[in-house]
């Protein structure tokens, strides 16, 4: 064996430094400043990640962050219509600049790349997977908390975001169904197999309030996603409501506005105010 040059590219030998896992993370632009980033997941879709993703940004920009969501839904995004945004992306030499909604969240979607934003995607895994890359590498984000509205399940587009971004956390979505313990597992052992940290759970569609008495209905049951939290040694986050005044904001674009103080215990945990 002749002497370790360390250049890889021109050696054929199969020594313990070729065999050493390489990392896949990519850094930001360099003329980006992005703090925290979190994904916010779900074991199967129709669990509410955009309304998540969306309230959550809400939040944390009503506490004075600077906030940023990555839609990584690329064939289902609904980030931009939520907060009124409509146009396309401009881009600034290199990189391309996130449109912002009324308060000043940055925001990155295909909806907002695209001729008219009702075209459909029809991109296949690969070509889905280097979008939400670009949506890391190329967009100058200025912003302390960035979301991730990841698309649902552990396909390519996850297994992108999980090994090309470097996430702080994860928050799982679930929903009150029977098949909440699986969605939840699936999700949780995903984490662990990437070395992501679970920052908790996210219960959505927990329950309807009355409008008259103001008395909690539990449509689906009560209690199953917290049993599914304990299980794995995890926080509950929050229990967040079933409410149409709040799909009349998202429908209308004015998310920016809803009233609702449902995640203020992810938003307390982000920041590391919880015990």
């Amino acid at each position: 064996m002749s002497e370790c040059t360390h250049n890889c590219s021109t050696c054929s030998e199969s020594c313990a430094e070729r065999q050493a896992p390489q990392s896949l993370l990519k850094e930001h632009h360099p003329q980006a400043h992005v703090g925290k980033v979190y994904g916010v997941v779900s074991g199967k879709g129709g669990v509410g990640k955009s309304m998540v993703t969306s309230q959550l940004a809400v939040t944390m920009r009503r506490r004075g962050h600077r906030v940023g969501i990555l839609d990584a839904d690329i064939t289902g995004p609904s980030n931009p219509k939520a907060f009124g945004v409509h146009g396309r992306a401009a881009g600034r030499g290199d990189a391309l600049v996130p449109m912002e909604s009324a308060t000043g969240i940055e925001i990155m979607s295909t909806n907002l790349l695209l001729e008219d934003e009702t075209d459909p995607v029809i991109w296949r895994g690969p070509m889905i997977a280097g979008v939400v890359q670009q949506f890391w590498t190329d967009v100058l984000w200025n912003c302390d908390y960035l979301f991730v509205d990841m698309p649902p399940g552990t396909g390519d587009v996850s297994l992108s975001v999980f090994q090309s971004i470097p996430l702080d956390g994860i928050l799982i979505v679930a929903s009150p169904q029977e098949l909440v313990s699986m969605v939840v597992e699936k999700a949780v052992k995903m984490a662990e197999m990437m070395e992501v940290p679970i920052v908790g759970l996210i219960e959505n569609m927990s329950y309807v309030a009355c409008p008259d008495c103001g008395k909690k209905i539990y449509l689906f049951g009560e209690g199953k996603t917290a049993q599914a939290a304990q299980r794995h040694n995890l926080p509950l986050l929050a229990e967040m409501p079933i409410d149409p005044a709040l799909a009349s904001l998202v429908d209308s674009g004015d998310i920016e506005t809803f009233q609702g103080a449902w995640l203020d215990g992810a938003a307390d945990r982000l920041e590391g105010k919880h015990a």
